[in-house]
């Protein structure tokens, strides 16, 4: 038995973030998208961006969960 033809498919990982910072005094939110392939210890900024000021949120408005 011999393989003729194979492939393969990797999957990498776009992670979407929000990020709360605090410039000259003020709450501020950023977007970032961070591209990971774990199996290559491999991570790259793809985006970061102004998103606008924060206002006062909990863990739960942006998706967060205890334990995590």
């Amino acid at each position: 038995m011999d393989v003729v033809k194979a492939q393969e498919q990797v999957v990498s990982t776009l992670h979407h973030l929000t990020i709360e910072a605090i410039d000259a005094g003020k709450k501020k939110l950023y977007e970032a998208k961070v591209w990971v392939k774990l199996w290559l210890n491999f991570k790259e900024l793809q985006e970061f961006k102004y998103a606008g000021n924060a206002t006062s949120f909990t863990p739960s408005d942006v998706g967060v969960k205890n334990g995590r």
